[in-house]
């Protein structure tokens, strides 16, 4: 009973919120912003049908989940950056074409480079429209919407993934970002009425020093691609990576307050936060790719059986995720992180270790949690090392190395559980 009124309040005041004037309605930025995490977890119990249908091994169709990542991981602090410089109307429609364009793309390549492509392409769309919505929330409670939107369609990606390949195509299920493209035309509307907050122009601000940081923004591209090819060239991806950190630390160093700011980099409380989130997100990963194949393996389960399974473990993780979030602040950060490793530790332990099917989608229960929870309460932590002008680019680049344990995660479970498919 409790539940039922703390829902029926809750939405309540985000319809009050989406009806009040100047707002875009959050139903609509939801819908905006959402699809992109289904999307992005369709493949979990696809992966080796979609290597077949291309006529590659499993490992190599881990690039399309690899691409994803990566230009998730890349787009979202590029686009946060082109929102706040140029407006919403040019991030939506640059979002718009990069999602369509890469959904065809993908839907009608035969070869695998065009659709690893066209994936990047869907990635980097969802990225900014993501950003879009993000911009337009303007309340926690609107912003809860669109996280929890995020929690349950990241949740049903998977099953809806397979339901979706083994009726029609795998490629219908790469698709599902398309849904975006509807709340479009109402959030350009709203949004070409909306003003958002922004710092007026100033001599300062308009000065060589202080406009955007192009080289600052290339290196780091150029770091976190190496990084995301770590898993499948090491040495190559190592010595480029290592290249990159190296040029980076030293326009960082010339350029403190750029694209990467050296007080981010100098905070331990945002290394931490960082470093943590991207070990979590990394095993959480692994986990979604992982587990399917070892229900199968171990304990005997069909696809349909396994993907109803996780999709429980991660609504349930999800929901105790968040419940860790609200307790946060009377917890303490010690407390907090202390939770969330041991979680993070047992969970893999018992990936490694158990035979037992409901055991193994207790592991990808611990797995979501310690991932989701993070996300919620170290991207907070995060933000708080840095100045309020720098808040937003702290969030971008926690959420880069959040999103990088999307790209860790898939090319460890293929190398440990999946390479044989």
């Amino acid at each position: 009973m409790t539940t039922t009124a703390t829902t029926a309040t809750t939405a309540t005041r985000a319809t009050a919120a989406a009806t009040t004037p100047g707002l875009v309605p959050v139903l609509w930025l939801a819908l905006l912003a959402t699809p992109v995490a289904a999307a992005a977890n369709a493949p979990v119990l696809i992966l080796p049908d979609m290597a077949a249908s291309l006529g590659v091994r499993t490992e190599t169709a881990a690039w399309l989940v690899a691409a994803f990542a990566w230009a998730m991981a890349v787009s979202v602090p590029l686009l946060a950056g082109l929102l706040r410089r140029r407006g919403l109307t040019p991030v939506l429609r640059l979002s718009g074409a990069l999602l369509l364009g890469g959904t065809l793309l993908v839907a009608a390549s035969p070869w695998l480079p065009a659709a690893v492509l066209g994936r990047a392409a869907q990635a980097a769309g969802g990225a900014g429209l993501v950003a879009a919505a993000m911009s337009l929330a303007g309340s926690a409670r609107r912003m809860g919407v669109i996280s929890a939107g995020f929690g349950m369609l990241g949740a049903a990606g998977p099953l809806l993934g397979a339901q979706l390949s083994h009726t029609v195509s795998w490629r219908l299920s790469l698709s599902v970002s398309l849904l975006s493209l509807l709340a479009l035309p109402a959030v350009s509307r709203h949004a070409a009425t909306t003003t958002l907050p922004a710092t007026p122009p100033t001599a300062a601000s308009t000065a060589p020093q202080n406009r955007f940081d192009a080289r600052g923004a290339a290196l780091l591209t150029v770091l976190a691609t190496a990084l995301v090819l770590l898993p499948h060239a090491p040495a190559a991806a190592l010595g480029s990576a290592a290249v990159a950190a190296a040029l980076l630390v030293l326009h960082v160093r010339r350029r403190p307050d750029g694209f990467v700011p050296a007080a981010l980099v100098r905070s331990p409380l945002f290394l931490g936060s960082a470093l943590l989130a991207l070990a979590l997100s990394t095993s959480y990963f692994t986990l979604l790719f992982a587990v399917p194949r070892l229900l199968a393996d171990r304990a005997g389960w069909d696809v349909t059986a396994a993907g109803a399974g996780q999709l429980v473990a991660l609504l349930t993780g999800s929901a105790l995720s968040w419940l860790l979030a609200a307790a946060s602040a009377r917890m303490g950060r010690t407390a907090v992180r202390t939770v969330l490793v041991t979680i993070g530790t047992l969970a893999a332990l018992l990936a490694v270790f158990a035979s037992w099917g409901p055991l193994l989608l207790v592991a990808t229960l611990g797995g979501v949690f310690g991932a989701t929870g993070a996300n919620a309460v170290l991207s907070m932590q995060a933000a708080s090392s840095a100045p309020d002008p720098q808040r937003p680019t702290a969030i971008g680049l926690f959420t880069l190395c959040y999103q990088l344990g999307g790209a860790f995660g898939p090319a460890i479970a293929t190398a440990l559980v999946l390479g044989g498919a």
